[in-house]
């Protein structure tokens, strides 16, 4: 590996564990200024102050949640969006390149691909550029790869999780962001076929911190990297608190009971 693409990486994760928690905080070109993501200072330093590895965010946002003081954190800066009011909001396109994530200070970049969607083609086209440039540069690459089209019944079936994990692999993705299968052995399946780290996503905000602890555990189990979480992070009532007890499970190894009287002391 390029010395300065695994350095960076050192910055996105533990490098004694090999794994990482970040907090994506990319959803407002998607929906809008969400509840936790209204003044990005304090929604950085929440989860900074927890201990999370990396945060995610558009280029333009970097500014409102720099805080010149404190504890550091990786930067990811997202490269592709699309918004909830299109007729096509599965369909990303490029909104930023590495060049614009190198000036920023970025330690990574980040792309979104949708299989299935009509416009599969363009958002592979898209992946491969964005990958070949982020290799020149030496920068890292998340890709956050999921089954989203006319075809996919179910995008958690582990088959198609597998397929959306390899493709990110082959693609060049330093990182792969997926769904969680639902349980150990069919996340192991995924893991098992890439050769780079795999994250999980975390989908909808769950109603149980307990349900999604737990999900966090068996995906470390199955052998993933750690997560990529945004809404049930920095959307719940103490994002300091619940990163902490996420760093007791991802880089502690402790249990899920342990984590839950931290989060509850």
């Amino acid at each position: 590996m390029h010395i300065g693409k695994a350095i960076r990486l050192e910055r996105i994760f533990n490098r004694n564990t090999g794994r990482t928690i970040v907090v994506p905080m990319d959803h407002g070109v998607t929906v809008g200024p969400i509840d936790g993501l209204v003044d990005m200072r304090e929604a950085v330093g929440r989860v900074v102050d927890g201990g999370a590895n990396a945060v995610i965010e558009h280029k333009g946002l970097v500014r409102c949640g720099h805080r010149a003081q404190g504890k550091d954190i990786g930067l990811i800066v997202h490269l592709s969006a699309s918004t909830s009011l299109s007729p096509f909001p599965n369909a990303k396109s490029l909104v930023a390149s590495v060049e614009d994530a190198i000036r920023l200070g970025a330690d990574a970049v980040s792309i979104h691909c949708n299989l299935g969607d009509e416009t599969e083609a363009s958002m592979l086209n898209d992946f491969g550029k964005m990958s070949s440039d982020a290799a020149n540069w030496g920068i890292p690459l998340l890709a956050m790869v999921y089954a989203r089209g006319p075809k996919v019944k179910n995008e958690y079936d582990p088959e198609i999780v597998a397929h959306c994990a390899r493709v990110g692999t082959e693609l060049g993705a330093d990182v792969v962001k997926v769904n969680y299968t639902g349980d150990k052995k069919t996340f192991a399946h995924v893991c098992d076929a890439c050769c780079v780290p795999v994250v999980i996503a975390g989908g909808p905000k769950l109603d149980s911190t307990e349900a999604f602890l737990q999900m966090v555990h068996d995906s470390l189990e199955a052998g993933g990297a750690g997560l990529s979480v945004g809404r049930n992070v920095f959307q719940h009532e103490n994002p300091t608190r619940l990163v902490e007890a996420l760093n007791m499970i991802v880089h502690g190894d402790e249990s899920v009971e342990a984590a839950l009287n931290h989060l509850n002391a």
